[in-house]
């Protein structure tokens, strides 16, 4: 009996190991929330000045159709022809690609 109980113990110590060993991993390779801002703030400006910007630091779940990942929200503004116009948008926060931008 207690060879079993060292065994199921090992066996747990194991499992447990893994899954914080993957929940480590996960968070470490996030892409900078940072660097994803300064990338569409300098996409924006190809088309004129920006009057401000923001990103939450913190990732959200994010699911479209079958695929499912981690995003930053952030968003943009800009005057245009004496206009206020909004923008946000979502970045994979494992690549920092932009998935969607919308204007508010």
């Amino acid at each position: 009996m207690k060879n079993r109980d060292l065994l199921v113990g090992f066996a747990a110590g194991v499992a447990a190991t893994y899954i914080i060993k993957e929940v480590y991993d996960r968070k470490a390779t996030l892409y900078p929330a940072d660097d994803v801002l300064k990338s569409v703030k300098s996409a924006f400006k190809e088309e004129g000045p920006i009057d401000g910007s923001w990103i939450f630091m913190k990732t959200e779940p994010y699911k479209q159709h079958a695929v499912s990942t981690e995003v930053y929200k952030g968003g943009i503004t800009r005057h245009r022809e004496d206009e206020l116009e909004q923008f946000e948008f979502l970045a994979d926060a494992y690549t920092g690609a932009v998935l969607e931008v919308n204007k508010v």
